[in-house]
């Protein structure tokens, strides 16, 4: 697959293929199609997790996407500055198209209403999008090995957890 059209990229990502990762990551114009998956993903978890109203729903997916570019700048920061490869060279672009396609997993949330299975499939491509994240960091950030990706973005989605965390208690 040469991963030239959106729908190849979509599976390809959801796929855990590095090439298509590469892909994304070199092409300057796949920034809308990266935002657009993020979107979609988190546009399927509202509904799967059954907000109606459009108030509800549009909060949470501005404050999804926000969450998102916070995380990304927290793996950029900590991949590039506290624990890069040798390879590594990123900058913003790169890492926000390939951790952009990385939620593509995440469309599969929208079968939160399924009663009984909901919660299920929720929770696995949940996991799922955070092995994506793993490779689209890998990929991005040019590590020879996956234990570094891990690390980054695990120490990433920390510190955005307690930021996120600070934040919603000093609103309250």
């Amino acid at each position: 697959m040469n991963y030239s059209t959106f729908t190849e990229r979509v599976i390809g990502s959801a796929r855990l293929d590095p090439k298509c990762y590469e892909v994304v990551e070199a092409d300057r114009n796949s920034n809308l199609q990266a935002f657009a998956v993020v979107l979609l993903s988190n546009l399927a978890a509202g509904i799967g997790a059954g907000l109606q109203n459009v108030g509800g729903a549009t909060a949470f997916l501005l404050a999804s996407i926000a969450s998102w570019i916070v995380w990304v700048l927290l793996t950029l920061l900590i991949g590039t500055q506290l624990l890069p490869g040798k390879e590594t060279r990123a900058d913003f672009g790169q890492v926000f198209r390939t951790t952009g396609f990385s939620a593509s997993p995440g469309i599969l949330r929208i079968f939160g209403l399924v009663p009984f299975i909901g919660g299920v499939v929720v929770l696995g491509a949940t996991v799922w999008m955070l092995f994506s994240f793993v490779v689209a960091i890998r990929q991005a950030l040019d590590y020879s090995n996956s234990g570094r990706a891990l690390a980054v973005s695990l120490l990433g989605w920390l510190i955005h957890g307690v930021l996120i965390f600070g934040f919603e208690m000093t609103a309250m």
